[in-house]
């Protein structure tokens, strides 16, 4: 995938998403719109505090209060039906008289009525339960989106880096440089890598060796140096010794040094003039 294909696919996916932007505000849009708001709000009412910024707790909160008041208004009107019937049944005119069989069979239709009822309820308990696990797995969907757009917004930078570093391989192999190791192919390269290896673990051999004997050899040379201050001190000694003697020597000579070496100036330039006397007759 080069540069410009990775941008391409980054505005689409931008376009889309800003398109279709999904968060709990704007699934929760239908729900506050379609209720109608009365200018007259309960303080009871708990869902009041959540309609400028709903979240999901507070949607659960709403949830199990609007829940708990329509168990309550059912109730109330169920009651309030009754007791109207009731009423009616008596003070009208003829009274409404109910016989025994009536009310077996209504009790028989109020039972298929509350089986389907609750097995209309189990249905709308499993539908909800998979519109949760729908509503988890989208947004797990959603997270990794987000993560794959970030990563897929820093695609391109590392396109042109690699495109980058294949032109300077690219470059190096067409114009050599001095070392040929570089330009090897696959296999040589592999094989000078196993052999560069190996003396490599050869040398860490060497220096281990090395290393265990350095300890017994820094005490040699210890033991070498402590030795070696007693002769250095004879050297020291002796050396001023021969040089007191000799200055005792010149000292007892006296001019005789002199008047010899006067002496063995002579007899070297007559010995220079006899040997140029002697090549001259040659």
């Amino acid at each position: 995938m080069d540069t410009a294909k990775a941008t391409k696919v980054l505005e689409t996916l931008r376009q889309l998403q800003s398109k279709h932007e999904t968060s709990i505000i704007r699934i929760s849009e239908p729900i506050t719109s379609s209720t109608p708001q009365d200018t007259r709000q309960r303080a009871s009412d708990a869902s009041n505090a959540s309609l400028d910024g709903p979240t999901p707790a507070g949607l659960e909160a709403d949830l199990a209060h609007y829940t708990e008041l329509f168990a309550k208004l059912r109730f109330s009107y169920v009651e309030q039906v009754t007791k109207e019937k009731f009423i009616r049944a008596i003070v009208g005119d003829p009274p409404l008289i109910v016989t025994m069989q009536e009310n077996l069979d209504l009790e028989n239709e109020n039972g298929e009525a509350k089986a389907q009822l609750k097995s209309l309820k189990l249905d709308v308990a499993d539908m909800v339960t998979e519109l949760e696990k729908k509503g988890r797995e989208l947004s797990q969907r959603y997270e990794r989106v987000q993560t794959e757009t970030a990563q897929l917004e820093e695609l391109p930078a590392k396109i042109q880096e690699l495109e980058a570093q294949v032109y300077d391989l690219r470059v190096a192999h067409e114009f050599p440089g001095s070392d040929l190791s570089f330009n090897l192919p696959l296999t040589k390269t592999l094989g000078l890598v196993a052999k560069r290896k190996a003396e490599q673990q050869e040398l860490a051999r060497e220096l281990e060796a090395l290393q265990a004997k350095a300890p017994r050899k820094r005490k040699e040379a210890e033991r070498l140096q402590v030795e070696l201050q007693p002769l250095e001190m004879r050297v020291q000694n002796s050396t001023a010794a021969a040089r007191e003697a000799q200055r005792k020597k010149e000292a007892a000579l006296g001019g005789v040094a002199d008047d010899l070496e006067q002496r063995a100036r002579w007899w070297r330039a007559s010995e220079g003039v006899l040997k140029q006397v002697l090549d001259i007759k040659n």
